[in-house]
Order: C-alpha cells, then sequence, then structure tokens
C-alpha cells in the first residue's frame, strides 16, 4: 500500500515538473516573439545586464504562479 503512494507521488511531481517546464518555455517563445529585438544577442553579445535581470525576475514570477496554480 505505502509503495502505491510513495509510486503515485513521484508520478505526480514528475508530471507537474514537466508541466511547469512546458509552460516557462511557452513564456520564453512569447517574450522572444513579442519583443522587437533579439533578446539573446541583447544578453550575449551587448552585454546587457538590466535585460538579463528584467527576463529573470520575469521567469521567477512566472514560475511562481504556475507553482501556486499546481498547489491549488
Amino acid at each position: 500500500m505505502m509503495d502505491q503512494i510513495v509510486i503515485a507521488e513521484i508520478l505526480s511531481m514528475l508530471f507537474y515538473s514537466v508541466i511547469g517546464m512546458v509552460l516557462l518555455w511557452i513564456a520564453w517563445k512569447v517574450i522572444d516573439i513579442v519583443t522587437p529585438f533579439p533578446i539573446i544577442k541583447e544578453i550575449e553579445e551587448d552585454q546587457n545586464i538590466a535585460l538579463s535581470i528584467l527576463i529573470g525576475s520575469v521567469f521567477l514570477s512566472i514560475a511562481i504562479i504556475i507553482a501556486a496554480v499546481v498547489l491549488s
């Protein structure tokens, strides 16, 4: 009985992790399409620290929202 519960918990954790990563990837693609300039070029070649911090905070806020939805 306990083995079935543990397996179910592991499978649900993997399922929600994959869904969270897919949603973050979709958010990245939307942000990349909406911006009028190439984000990767700005961050890597032009060393735009402000853009890096902005994109990081956007991903963090989206991850918090996804976690709240999954936990509810």
